[in-house]
Protein backbone atom coordinates (compact mmCIF):
# COMPACT_ATOMS: atom_id res chain seq x y z
CA UNK A 1 0.00 0.00 0.00
CA UNK A 2 2.76 2.68 1.24
CA UNK A 3 4.29 1.53 -2.18
CA UNK A 4 1.38 2.85 -4.35
CA UNK A 5 1.23 5.49 -2.42
CA UNK A 6 4.66 6.50 -2.83
CA UNK A 7 4.38 5.86 -6.42
CA UNK A 8 1.37 8.01 -7.11
CA UNK A 9 2.93 10.67 -5.41
CA UNK A 10 6.18 10.39 -7.66
CA UNK A 11 3.69 10.22 -10.81
CA UNK A 12 1.84 13.23 -9.54
CA UNK A 13 5.05 14.88 -9.18
CA UNK A 14 6.49 14.22 -12.68
CA UNK A 15 3.45 15.28 -14.14
CA UNK A 16 3.01 18.28 -12.81
CA UNK A 17 7.07 19.32 -13.33
CA UNK A 18 6.47 18.18 -17.44
CA UNK A 19 3.34 20.35 -17.06
CA UNK A 20 5.62 23.70 -15.75
CA UNK A 21 8.42 23.14 -18.31
CA UNK A 22 5.90 22.32 -21.10
CA UNK A 23 5.85 25.11 -23.83
CA UNK A 24 2.23 25.74 -25.03
CA UNK A 25 1.59 24.97 -28.47
CA UNK A 26 3.13 27.37 -30.80
CA UNK A 27 1.54 27.82 -34.52
CA UNK A 28 4.26 27.46 -37.28
CA UNK A 29 4.68 30.98 -39.33
CA UNK A 30 6.53 31.44 -42.77
CA UNK A 31 9.19 33.14 -41.31
CA UNK A 32 10.05 29.83 -39.22
CA UNK A 33 9.73 27.61 -42.75
CA UNK A 34 12.38 29.79 -44.37
CA UNK A 35 14.39 29.13 -41.47
CA UNK A 36 13.73 25.81 -40.55
CA UNK A 37 13.42 24.39 -43.98
CA UNK A 38 16.60 26.82 -45.76
CA UNK A 39 18.36 23.71 -47.07
CA UNK A 40 15.56 22.77 -48.57
CA UNK A 41 14.78 26.29 -50.50
CA UNK A 42 16.34 28.12 -53.55
CA UNK A 43 15.90 31.64 -54.98
CA UNK A 44 12.13 32.22 -56.63
CA UNK A 45 12.64 32.03 -59.85
CA UNK A 46 12.45 35.40 -62.44
CA UNK A 47 10.93 33.83 -65.32
CA UNK A 48 7.40 33.91 -65.27
CA UNK A 49 5.23 31.47 -63.25
CA UNK A 50 3.37 29.81 -66.48
CA UNK A 51 2.76 26.46 -64.92
CA UNK A 52 0.49 26.44 -61.86
CA UNK A 53 -1.82 24.17 -59.61
CA UNK A 54 -3.67 24.08 -56.25
CA UNK A 55 -3.91 21.22 -53.72
CA UNK A 56 -6.93 20.47 -50.99
CA UNK A 57 -5.78 18.32 -47.99
CA UNK A 58 -8.19 17.08 -46.04
CA UNK A 59 -6.87 17.01 -42.25
CA UNK A 60 -7.69 15.61 -38.84
CA UNK A 61 -6.69 17.64 -35.87
CA UNK A 62 -9.91 15.98 -34.20
CA UNK A 63 -12.21 12.49 -34.98
CA UNK A 64 -15.25 12.25 -33.19
CA UNK A 65 -15.33 8.55 -31.94
CA UNK A 66 -18.48 7.18 -30.16
CA UNK A 67 -21.18 8.47 -31.69
CA UNK A 68 -19.84 11.74 -30.80
CA UNK A 69 -19.54 11.22 -27.36
CA UNK A 70 -15.72 10.90 -27.23
CA UNK A 71 -13.22 13.56 -29.18
CA UNK A 72 -9.77 12.23 -30.05
CA UNK A 73 -6.84 15.34 -30.92
CA UNK A 74 -4.14 14.43 -33.52
CA UNK A 75 -1.17 15.99 -34.27
CA UNK A 76 -1.04 17.28 -38.31
CA UNK A 77 2.09 17.16 -40.33
CA UNK A 78 1.41 18.84 -44.05
CA UNK A 79 4.41 17.70 -46.25
CA UNK A 80 4.80 19.30 -49.71
CA UNK A 81 7.24 17.38 -51.72
CA UNK A 82 8.75 18.86 -54.94
CA UNK A 83 8.76 16.01 -57.22
CA UNK A 84 10.65 17.41 -59.95
CA UNK A 85 14.32 16.07 -59.99
CA UNK A 86 15.04 19.43 -61.82
CA UNK A 87 13.08 22.27 -61.62
CA UNK A 88 12.10 24.13 -58.60
CA UNK A 89 8.00 24.14 -57.43
CA UNK A 90 7.01 27.39 -56.18
CA UNK A 91 4.86 27.98 -53.31
CA UNK A 92 2.40 30.49 -53.14
CA UNK A 93 -0.36 29.95 -50.69
CA UNK A 94 -0.49 27.10 -47.50
CA UNK A 95 -3.36 28.05 -45.88
CA UNK A 96 -4.96 25.98 -42.58
CA UNK A 97 -8.85 25.72 -42.70
CA UNK A 98 -11.75 25.03 -40.13
CA UNK A 99 -14.50 23.35 -40.58
CA UNK A 100 -16.43 25.66 -41.46
CA UNK A 101 -14.18 26.97 -43.86
CA UNK A 102 -12.93 29.60 -42.02
CA UNK A 103 -9.40 30.33 -42.60
CA UNK A 104 -6.95 29.73 -38.95
CA UNK A 105 -3.81 29.71 -40.39
CA UNK A 106 -1.77 31.28 -43.46
CA UNK A 107 2.13 30.45 -43.52
CA UNK A 108 3.24 32.25 -46.41
CA UNK A 109 3.49 35.98 -46.30
CA UNK A 110 5.19 35.66 -49.69
CA UNK A 111 6.51 32.58 -52.45
CA UNK A 112 8.76 30.42 -51.74
CA UNK A 113 10.40 28.05 -53.90
CA UNK A 114 11.52 24.51 -52.90
CA UNK A 115 14.53 22.89 -54.12
CA UNK A 116 14.53 19.47 -57.25
CA UNK A 117 13.34 16.65 -54.33
CA UNK A 118 13.04 18.49 -51.34
CA UNK A 119 10.22 18.91 -49.01
CA UNK A 120 8.93 21.23 -46.17
CA UNK A 121 6.33 20.91 -43.90
CA UNK A 122 3.84 22.31 -41.50
CA UNK A 123 3.19 21.18 -37.98
CA UNK A 124 0.21 21.17 -36.05
CA UNK A 125 0.39 19.99 -32.35
CA UNK A 126 -2.27 17.97 -31.21
CA UNK A 127 -2.92 20.46 -28.49
CA UNK A 128 -4.25 22.70 -31.38
CA UNK A 129 -7.55 21.75 -31.79
CA UNK A 130 -8.75 25.24 -34.17
CA UNK A 131 -9.33 23.11 -37.19
CA UNK A 132 -11.66 20.49 -35.65
CA UNK A 133 -12.99 17.48 -37.19
CA UNK A 134 -13.17 18.40 -40.76
CA UNK A 135 -9.87 20.89 -41.17
CA UNK A 136 -7.84 21.21 -44.59
CA UNK A 137 -5.32 22.55 -46.49
CA UNK A 138 -5.02 24.57 -49.64
CA UNK A 139 -1.10 24.74 -51.19
CA UNK A 140 -1.05 26.72 -54.13
CA UNK A 141 1.61 26.37 -56.61
CA UNK A 142 3.62 27.06 -59.88
CA UNK A 143 7.08 26.26 -61.86
CA UNK A 144 8.30 28.15 -65.03
CA UNK A 145 7.28 25.36 -67.48
CA UNK A 146 5.86 21.56 -67.32
CA UNK A 147 6.87 19.82 -64.19
CA UNK A 148 5.99 16.85 -62.05
CA UNK A 149 2.92 17.12 -60.24
CA UNK A 150 4.22 17.94 -56.71
CA UNK A 151 2.99 15.43 -52.97
CA UNK A 152 1.09 16.95 -50.74
CA UNK A 153 -0.20 15.13 -48.07
CA UNK A 154 -0.79 15.12 -44.32
CA UNK A 155 0.39 12.49 -41.42
CA UNK A 156 -2.03 12.55 -38.71
CA UNK A 157 -0.49 10.87 -35.04
CA UNK A 158 -2.29 10.76 -31.77
CA UNK A 159 -3.42 8.43 -29.35
CA UNK A 160 -7.07 7.85 -27.17
CA UNK A 161 -6.38 5.78 -24.11
CA UNK A 162 -3.69 2.46 -24.11
CA UNK A 163 -4.39 2.97 -28.47
CA UNK A 164 -2.20 5.08 -30.64
CA UNK A 165 -3.09 5.73 -34.46
CA UNK A 166 -1.45 7.38 -37.31
CA UNK A 167 -2.79 7.75 -40.96
CA UNK A 168 -2.50 9.51 -44.11
CA UNK A 169 -4.57 11.82 -45.79
CA UNK A 170 -3.54 12.88 -49.64
CA UNK A 171 -3.70 16.17 -51.12
CA UNK A 172 -6.40 16.33 -54.03
CA UNK A 173 -5.68 18.26 -56.79
CA UNK A 174 -8.06 21.08 -57.25
CA UNK A 175 -9.99 21.21 -60.37
CA UNK A 176 -13.03 22.74 -62.10
CA UNK A 177 -15.29 19.68 -62.86
CA UNK A 178 -18.66 20.13 -65.10
CA UNK A 179 -19.65 21.17 -68.35
CA UNK A 180 -16.93 22.98 -70.58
Amino acid sequence: MCHSRAAGLFLAILVGLIAVHTRPAEAQTGSSIEQTFANSLTAVPSETLAVSGAFYVPVYSSVSMSQGKLRADFSVTLSVHNASEAKPLVLKRIAYFDTSGKMVESYLKSPIALKPFSTIEISIAAADVRGGTGANFVVDWAATAEIAEPAVEALMVGGVGAGHYAFISQGRPIRIVGKN
